[in-house]
């Protein structure tokens, strides 16, 4: 009998381990860079075994200065990407591109503006006099705000190729930059400690670090981009707030560029800025987004001249996916 028993276990065990494994959701997720803290959150997802846990199996495709990742997205050849701001949003509505932001892992938007200290630039009030080095994206958005409502001039503009060398040699210049890279590239190049202004400390309150989806995918398979967002969600909680060595070794190995030391800043940045977590998220969880704080931005946009007042603007974002307070939980207790 007892021997029975044995064979009957053994049957039931090899049963088990002969059953093909669960198959996992394939994704593509794109980035808008070349690997660093700032995609933290998704790395993160994919080295804890988060994305596994919800079902996928997240490839992340990086971007850079030469790579469009939204044209294959609206060409449905990548599943997700990650948006840089709202105005990409509210362009797809006005041009009718089927792209939505469905979730925003950043909560401001960590674009700034860079002076040298005790030069006559140390309050926000005195960079319209400077000249700026500015790049073409933010010339034709963000720097239109600026104008719009603190009285920068384009003739004072100089054009910005990522490369401080102008900025340190002029020191009656501005420089944009992100919270979490600029300020740290200056630092070690200059010796110096530059003044950051963070926009969204002076009312740019775009979303940022945007998960996008096809308007066809969200319709389809709803199913599957709430997975996807509410594991990136527990991603940038785990990645801000707990052990990230995982995520930045896979970030190094996709972009052999960068350091740990850059990636220790920026993730100290994106936490003492509350870039990703602040605000609304503080309530609703990472990845919040609301109605008021998306006409808010886009009514600045409005009066910047960037789109038409009777634009559907809505039709660039939904909130269905978000706000559902994803792991709050995973917050550090006070």
């Amino acid at each position: 009998m007892n021997r029975l028993l044995a064979h009957a276990v053994l049957f039931s065990a090899f049963l088990c381990s002969s059953a093909p494994a669960f198959a996992l959701d394939k994704v593509t997720f794109a980035t808008n860079w070349r690997a660093e803290a700032e995609h933290g959150g998704f790395y993160q997802a994919v080295a804890d075994g988060t994305y596994a846990k919800y079902g996928l199996d997240v490839t992340i495709l990086q971007g850079g200065p030469q790579v469009n990742n939204r044209l294959l997205l609206a060409a449905g050849r990548i599943d997700f990407d990650m948006g840089a701001n709202m105005i990409q949003a509210f362009d797809a509505a006005q041009q009718g591109i089927p792209i939505v932001a469905i979730a925003s892992m950043f909560q401001k938007d960590p674009i700034v503006l860079l002076s040298h200290p005790d030069a006559g630039f140390d309050k926000f009030t005195d960079l319209p006099k400077a000249t700026a080095f500015i790049g073409k994206d933010a010339l034709v958005s963000v720097y239109q705000w600026l104008k719009a409502t603190y009285g920068f001039s384009e003739d004072k503009i100089k054009p910005y190729n990522f490369n401080a060398a102008p900025f340190l040699a002029d020191k009656n210049s501005i420089e944009q930059g992100y919270a979490t890279s600029e300020p740290y590239e200056i630092e070690r190049e200059g010796h110096f400690k530059p003044n950051v202004f963070l926009l969204a400390d002076y009312g740019y309150d775009s979303y940022s670090t945007t998960i996008e989806a096809r308007r066809d995918l969200i319709e389809k398979n709803p199913d599957l981009v709430q997975r996807f967002v509410d594991a990136s969600i527990i991603g940038w909680y785990h990645y801000i707030y707990g052990d990230n060595h995982a995520a930045n070794a896979l970030i190094k190995k996709d972009n052999p560029d960068i350091n740990d030391e850059l990636l220790a800043y920026s993730v100290k940045k994106l936490r003492e800025a509350g870039i990703v977590d602040s605000g609304d998220s503080l309530t609703l969880g990472i990845g919040a987004m609301t109605d008021q704080r998306m006409k808010s931005f886009f009514d600045k946009m409005v009066a910047a001249g960037l789109f038409k007042p009777d634009l559907d603007y809505k039709r660039g974002y939904s909130l269905v996916f978000v706000n559902k307070g994803v792991g709050l939980d995973q917050r550090p207790k006070p």
